[in-house]
């Protein structure tokens, strides 16, 4: 897929979860949400965080190595200590701080050089990963939001972005974990929100993941705990993957606890 399109979804999943948080009251930012310590406030300014980190790799690739060895001094924290600045702000004017650092972030993605990958805190990431990286971490992000308001999110196709990342960095979350990645490639076939039918990997694969793409996006996001989801998986390779699934950089995250969500 290419840059303008992963952007263009971006900023429609962007939009939405703006509707969510635009209209709320002062007190409404303080809404605790799934994410343990962690607000609606919280939730936004770590878009915001990590939409800045974005645009100073994909802008000033030296200042981001420097952002990098600060990261690596403190890898389980450095991240959350940002975001909890930032959360500080007014809730006006953290939401107009985030509107414009998306805005920002899209047109520094579109003047990277033609082949050129960006520094990140996980593997370097062409600029239509990063994107398509920002559009996973705001519908996920998005997703805690509307559990803490008591919203239910209808799904799009943009799902299939969250669904690709999460396949694509299948061998980063064994590594995270310590493991060995597998060999082979997986067969991963998912229902799509419309009845679309999205498949990655061999047909004949023998390890095999199968269920709802909404439901894989979840568990991939560390969003719904899998005894929760219609998430299946043939062979002791892909029954592995689907209990350390990340799509997200980072450190191994809790997930959820089963029946949070009932």
């Amino acid at each position: 897929m290419q840059l303008d399109e992963v952007l263009a979804d971006l900023w429609a999943e962007s939009a939405e979860l703006d509707l969510l948080v635009g209209g709320l009251a002062a007190d409404g930012w303080a809404t605790p949400t799934p994410a343990e310590g962690w607000t609606v406030a919280h939730q936004i300014a770590h878009l915001v965080w990590t939409d800045e980190a974005a645009h100073l790799a994909a802008t000033d690739p030296d200042e981001f190595t420097a952002t990098l060895k600060q990261a690596m001094e403190s890898p389980t924290s450095y991240v959350d200590e940002g975001a909890t600045e930032i959360a500080t702000l007014p809730p006006a004017e953290l939401l107009i701080h985030w509107r414009q650092t998306r805005v920002e972030l899209a047109d520094a993605l579109k003047a990277v050089p033609a082949g050129e990958k960006l520094l990140w805190f996980g593997p370097p990431m062409s600029p239509t990963s990063m994107a398509t990286a920002r559009l996973m971490e705001t519908w996920a992000h998005g997703q805690d939001v509307a559990d803490a308001l008591g919203i239910t999110r209808q799904p799009s196709s943009r799902l299939r972005h969250v669904a690709h990342l999460a396949v694509r960095t299948r061998n980063f979350a064994y590594l995270l974990n310590d493991r060995t990645p597998p060999s082979a490639e997986f067969s991963v076939e998912l229902q799509g929100p419309d009845g679309q039918q999205w498949s990655w990997g061999p047909e004949d694969a023998d390890q095999r993941v199968t269920g709802s793409a909404l439901d894989f996006c979840l568990l991939a996001t560390q969003r719904r705990h899998r005894d929760d989801l219609d998430v299946r998986a043939v062979g002791a390779e892909a029954e592995e993957w689907l209990g350390i699934i990340q799509a997200f950089a980072g450190p191994p995250g809790k997930g959820r606890q089963p029946g949070q969500f009932a």
